[in-house]
């Protein structure tokens, strides 16, 4: 019998309160690594109407001016405009930092298995920057391996930035949100179920000053301007059956920190995978890579592309866990949801053989504390918005596929026992 049911992911744009936050703190660490690349950072961003605060953890010998760095970002955004609620040149900045717990500092800086004399290898240097579990994945869904559902919000979501900001629907303000839900039979997406998109807007469009009028207006835009040319590329479209709700409150004006505060880390599902995978509950932005929330997440997703792209399971899930202070994973899990078409216990060796996953390798593979110089200073804060994973617009290193052969050619060598 077939199973058929239906999965729903959401996104935000990058005028969120939440995502406004996440970006501020992404812009700082971006900002103190460019100076400093051994910085340590823990950033965290408050929101509210006319506020701005800026506070937690950081040392570093970067000299960087926190207030404007806020300033400029939310100019970026889009909040330019008292009439928003928040503005950038007007708002409050207020900065609250302290340095990093010297208790913390010395398992980062030297590692539990350099203090043991465990080993000299110089990635044992530096320990996790704290204890937790993080989860990676991937799936042949859509080209870059990410859940449909997610990788259609974003696309709506990013879409919806881009008609505001070239002016081709110039009433849009920058707030907003979009939601997928997808048909799957047996495992597999075939449809469109439901397409939501709340977006913050002018108290008028033009002549139009009806609400009733300006949402039909609205819903007749982004139909045009953003739905259908962010399913431009998906072979799964919309159909007559598809239910399109916009605004379902009747109106979005006021919107942004004036509407709801906002947090650095509250939108870590949107970040990852739209609840189609778990989540280990840590959060990314303006944190530096030594803290495995973030560092360990990208080496998850990236085993796990690697293996899907190698063809050596149609999904899969790959785990990690770590100690304060102690650079080998606690634990490795590889998960593939009986999609493997090789044995999870193998596929388990494959990872511990050819991934580095001690946060000095994954900071060395990744190159996470040199920001490429094509970018100007910019790479966290890029990712802030729209999603850490599965980024077609961006060249992450954790989204690349290069241990495919690698891989492919492991597996015809006998299987052994792997140390570590």
């Amino acid at each position: 019998m077939t199973r058929r049911y239906l999965f729903t992911s959401e996104s935000v744009t990058e005028g969120h309160p939440d995502k406004i936050c996440d970006q501020i703190s992404d812009t700082i660490l971006d900002a103190l690594l460019t100076q400093d690349e051994q910085s340590r950072v823990a950033a965290e961003v408050v929101a509210n109407t006319g506020l701005l605060l800026i506070t937690g953890e950081v040392t570093s010998q970067a000299h960087v001016n926190y207030i404007d760095l806020a300033r400029q970002k939310i100019a970026e955004i889009g909040y330019t405009n008292s009439e928003y609620g928040f503005c950038a040149n007007s708002c409050s900045v207020l900065v609250a930092l302290d340095e990093q717990s010297p208790d913390i500092a010395q398992g980062v800086t030297t590692a539990h298995e350099s203090r043991e004399q465990m080993s000299e290898d110089q990635l044992d240097a530096i320990g996790a920057g704290d204890q937790g579990l993080m989860f990676g994945f991937a799936c042949n869904e859509t080209p870059e391996m990410m859940p449909m559902p997610i990788s259609l919000a974003h696309r709506l979501a990013r879409r919806l930035a881009a008609v505001r900001k070239t002016g081709l629907l110039p009433y849009l303000r920058p707030d907003g949100k979009t939601q997928v839900t997808v048909v799957y039979e047996d495992g597999r997406p075939v449809g469109i179920d439901t397409i939501l998109i709340s977006t913050q807007h002018a108290p008028a469009i033009g002549e139009i000053t009806a609400a009733a009028a300006i949402q039909e207006k609205i819903k007749e835009d982004l139909w045009e301007a953003v739905v259908q040319p962010a399913f431009a590329e998906i072979d799964i479209k919309p159909d007559s059956q598809t239910r399109f709700l916009v605004n379902p409150t009747g109106k979005f004006v006021i919107g942004g920190p004036q509407g709801d505060a906002g947090l650095t880390g509250r939108k870590i599902i949107i970040d990852t995978y739209g609840g189609y995978s778990r989540h280990g509950g840590g959060a990314f932005s303006g944190k530096d890579p030594t803290k495995v929330d973030r560092s360990a997440a990208y080496a998850c997703r990236y085993v796990a592309k690697n293996i899907v792209a190698a063809g050596l399971a149609e999904k899969c899930e790959v785990q990690l866990s770590y100690a304060i202070g102690v650079a080998r994973p606690v634990s490795i899990l590889v998960e593939t949801f009986g999609t493997g078409k090789v044995e999870e216990e193998r596929l388990l060796e494959l990872v511990k053989q050819h991934f580095e996953l001690r946060p000095a390798g994954i900071i060395q593979a990744f190159n996470l504390r040199r920001l490429p110089a094509e970018r100007g200073g910019r790479f966290y804060q890029d990712v802030a918005a729209y999603g850490h994973l599965g980024r077609p617009d961006l060249d992450l290193p954790w989204e690349k596929t290069d241990k495919v052969e690698l891989l492919k050619e492991a597996l015809k060598e006998p299987a052994s026992v792997a140390v570590g």
